[in-house]
This record gives C-alpha cells, sequence and structure tokens, in this order.
C-alpha cells in the first residue's frame, strides 16, 4: 500500500507539472492564443503619452482577440525618456512583448547585439510573409545586424531629408517668402523679424534632441565619429573638429543669444507642447512626401517647409522607425502574428494610427479621412507604429500620395556607410566613457546653448580623455574591412 502511494504521488505531481508548464507555453495545443481565451501583447511605443490609448486598444483587442487570438496593451513614453525608461526595462527582464526601436531611439543595433530582441529570421519566414511581400526589400536587407533580423521597419520613406519647417500663418501674417531658404544662416532675416513682431513666439524651435545639420554620415548617431558625405577615402574623422560643425555651432550660439532659440532647450524634452499652441515659427525636421499635409492635420493649422538637405538613403534612415519582439516574450509567435497584421491590414493599422471611427475621425471615402474634435485625445506619431502606405489619407492628400512615396524611395542617394553597422564591443568601456561625456556637452553645445569656441575644446579634451581616439581606430578597422568585403 505505501509503495502504491508513493509511486502515485510523484505522478500525479508531475501531471500538475506539465499543467502548468503547457498553461505558460503561450497557447501550446490551443490553451491560448484562440479567440475564445487570447493572450495579452504588452507593446511599448515611442510618443507623447495619449489620454484615449486604453480606450483605443480595447476596441483593438476586440479585432485582434477575433483575428489571431491577442489582445494588445499599450504602454507610450515620451520622446526624451524613451530610451533610458526602455533599457531599465529590458535590463530587469520586465514584462513586454513589443517595443520600438531605431536608429536614434533605443538603438536598434546596439540592443539587439545585447541580447534586448528576439531574431526575426524563422518568425519572419512563418508568421510574417506579409511583411516580407510588402516591404521594399531595401528594408529588411539594410536593417540586418550581423547578417540577421531582430526588428521590423516601418514601411514608409526610405530615403532621409532634412527640411524647415514654418507655422504657415505667421509666414503669412507677414509675407515673408521662404523660396531662398537653404542654409541655417538664411534664416536669420525671417527670425530677426519674427523676434521683434511676435514676443511670445520662439522664432527657432530647437529641443535637446536637435543637431544642426552637417553633411556628414555617422558611425553612431549623436557621436562625433563620421565620415563626409563625399568621401572618397572614408576615412572616419571628429565632426567636432570639421570646419562645417564649428561654424554651424557658431551660429546657433549666436541665434540663442538674440533669443531666437528657447532658453530651456538644452533640456527640452520634446517640442510637443510648442507644436499643440502654435508657439513657433521655424524648425528642422526630417521629411517625406507631402509631409506638410500631415503636420498640418496633426497640428490643427497650416505648416509648410523647404529643403534643408538632399534625400539620402542612411542606416538611421532605413532603421528610423521599427518593432522589435523582446527576448523576453512569451508568445513569439503571436507577436510576429500581431505585427503581420499591423503591416498588412488596413482596418487594423487605421485603428492604431487615427482611433476609433466616429469618434476621433470619420471617412470621407474609402480611404480618406477627416479628424473630428476628440483627435486631440489620440494624436499618434504614425512613422512609428508600422506600415505608414495603410493609413487613410487626409482630405488635403493628393490621390497618388502613395505612388510618389515609392517613387521617392527609388530616387534616394545612398549614404556613403549604408549598410555598415560598427560593433562597439571591444570598445565598450570606451563607448561609456564618451557617452558620458556627450551627456555632459551635447545637447549644451548643439543647442547653441553654450560658446563653442569655448566648450568646443573643452568637450574634446574629455571626449580624448574617454578614449574616442581608440573608438575611432576600432571603428576605422571595422569600416576598411567592411569596404574590403562588399566592393
Amino acid at each position: 500500500m505505501s509503495r502504491k502511494k508513493k509511486g502515485f504521488i510523484p505522478a500525479l505531481a508531475l501531471l500538475m507539472v506539465m499543467s502548468i508548464v503547457l498553461s505558460a507555453c503561450g497557447g501550446k495545443g490551443g490553451v491560448e492564443g484562440t479567440p475564445e481565451k487570447p493572450v495579452e501583447l504588452i507593446w511599448y511605443t515611442i510618443g507623447t503619452p495619449q489620454k484615449d490609448v486604453d480606450k483605443v486598444m480595447a476596441e483593438v483587442s476586440k479585432y485582434t482577440a477575433e483575428k489571431i487570438g491577442v489582445t494588445v496593451k499599450m504602454s507610450m513614453v515620451d520622446w526624451g525618456d524613451y530610451a533610458q525608461k526602455l533599457q531599465v526595462m529590458t535590463a530587469s527582464g520586465e514584462a513586454v512583448d513589443i517595443m520600438f526601436t531605431s536608429s536614434w531611439a533605443f538603438d536598434y543595433v546596439q540592443n539587439a547585439r545585447k541580447g534586448a530582441f528576439l531574431q526575426t529570421d524563422d518568425l519572419l519566414k512563418e508568421y510574417g510573409q506579409g511583411i516580407v511581400d510588402t516591404l521594399d526589400p531595401a528594408f529588411l536587407e539594410g536593417s540586418k545586424v550581423d547578417g540577421h533580423n531582430y526588428g521590423i521597419p516601418a514601411n514608409k520613406e526610405l530615403p532621409a531629408q532634412e527640411v524647415w519647417r514654418f507655422n504657415k500663418k505667421l509666414l503669412d501674417k507677414y509675407n515673408l517668402d521662404i523660396s531662398k531658404v537653404y542654409s541655417l544662416e538664411s534664416l536669420e532675416p525671417m527670425l530677426q523679424k519674427i523676434k521683434a513682431s511676435e514676443p511670445d513666439v520662439y522664432p527657432l524651435a530647437v529641443d535637446k534632441n536637435q543637431v544642426p545639420y552637417v553633411p556628414y554620415d555617422y558611425v553612431i548617431e549623436k557621436l562625433p565619429m563620421a565620415v563626409p558625405l563625399n568621401t572618397t577615402d572614408f576615412k572616419i574623422v571628429n565632426v567636432l573638429d570639421t570646419p562645417e560643425m564649428k561654424q554651424i555651432l557658431k551660429t546657433m550660439h549666436k541665434y540663442y543669444k538674440a533669443g531666437y532659440i528657447p532658453t530651456e532647450a538644452a533640456t527640452l524634452d520634446s517640442l510637443t507642447d510648442l507644436q499643440a499652441t502654435g508657439r513657433w515659427f521655424a524648425d528642422r525636421a526630417t521629411s517625406q512626401p507631402f509631409a506638410d499635409n500631415l503636420w498640418s492635420a496633426s497640428y490643427g493649422y497650416p505648416v509648410v517647409s523647404t529643403p534643408a538637405s538632399e534625400p539620402l538613403i542612411y542606416n538611421w534612415s532605413v532603421m528610423g522607425s521599427m518593432q522589435a519582439i523582446s527576448a523576453n516574450t512569451k508568445y513569439p509567435e503571436k507577436a510576429m502574428q500581431f505585427l503581420n497584421l499591423l503591416n498588412t491590414d488596413p482596418v487594423l493599422r487605421n485603428m492604431v494610427d487615427s482611433g476609433i471611427e466616429g469618434v476621433h475621425y470619420k471617412k470621407v471615402n474609402d480611404n480618406v479621412m477627416e479628424n473630428l474634435d476628440e483627435s486631440k485625445n489620440y494624436d499618434m506619431p504614425t512613422f512609428a507604429l508600422g506600415n505608414v502606405m495603410l493609413t487613410y489619407l487626409n482630405t488635403t492628400d493628393p490621390a497618388n500620395k502613395w505612388e510618389e512615396f515609392k517613387k521617392f524611395n527609388d530616387a534616394g542617394t545612398k549614404a556613403p556607410l549604408l549598410g555598415f553597422n560598427f560593433d562597439t564591443s571591444k570598445v565598450a568601456t570606451e563607448i561609456a566613457a564618451v557617452n558620458n561625456v556627450k551627456q555632459e556637452f551635447w545637447a549644451a553645445l548643439m543647442t547653441g546653448t553654450v560658446d563653442p569656441d569655448v566648450y568646443l575644446q573643452r568637450a574634446n579634451e574629455k571626449f580624448k580623455a574617454a578614449g574616442l581616439d581608440k573608438v575611432m581606430a576600432e571603428a576605422q578597422r571595422q569600416l576598411d574591412e567592411w569596404r574590403a568585403a562588399n566592393k
């Protein structure tokens, strides 16, 4: 009798353990991940948190539960806080399934190499075929890290073109002409006029994320290592030592002293509040075809722009907006199914982008929409949420908008470092030290807050002491090897 009891109890325990394991496996055997028993995906995205996110995600979840057996909880983290927040979350193993990543926020390449993201090669083949069929091949090929994909790029503009943007109400009020504007210096007469005439308006809106445009391709965004766009020898230089950067920082400081730039620019997380109130005259942004219409619809007043650079395909533009699956997810297959649906299904994509039909927007016809008053409670960064070319047109958009996007993508010129991703593992200590120096000096210099004649030398001395020369030498070695292998 006692022997039978001893044999029975472990068997019962084994059955209980197997039951627990199966229930935790993300729907193995059909237990979870069905319309009747959906799994919840936690999705972290970048952008100013919106009042109606939970309301919209409740509607999204009804749709996705029926389609693929998942519900969605979206958490938005403001622009300036996103990278740090996600670094802490991934380091601590906090629950997250899908997260926004890019070349400029929560660095895609570096975090892929750190193991933050799941490799998606096999998942794409099995559950993401719609993504593969939809994307320009340059997106997936150009976003590989050491030969593998770790994120899903948004189907959007492929090249990057910098533009000067203007609040059209103020342009019209003072009859200002932007046709000859291109360089930072060419803005000065207009900035003077606005400063003198509109004391409550910032003539040049700048926040701590701003980096003045110079014709260089950065090895790592916002670190001072780059090659000239017209390079023939692919020599990496300290961009802070270049005549172009020295000149533009002097101009920024001149504008700061003149009161054209916000006094708090070096600590200002984003320009969202200024954009909401319209208390700005000019700023700089990365454009796309018909971007003026998108900005105007989002802000609720007319915005126009003019080029500040040529359209070029950089690593950061290919990787400018991506969704990655967390290495800690319990539901990798469901996460990829959701991303595939998000990037191929117009109903889901537009719900995520514009909210609830009849509440936040109304349909004008099959693929054209108009914002309603409640859209102010759900104003999302369209570019950061998946396939842009599935989104409805605004009433001011031309019918051929997405065809023009394809032409724009086809016409882009490749930047010199396109496809090269610096592996920082051999200089990780130096990179960390260089980043600490950047935190001390970068925003203050780039926003014009401090005098570059004084602070550039101090910054360069500290960068040098932190090991920037060693980092540049390792980057140069890898770049030379990459060029030799990719001729």
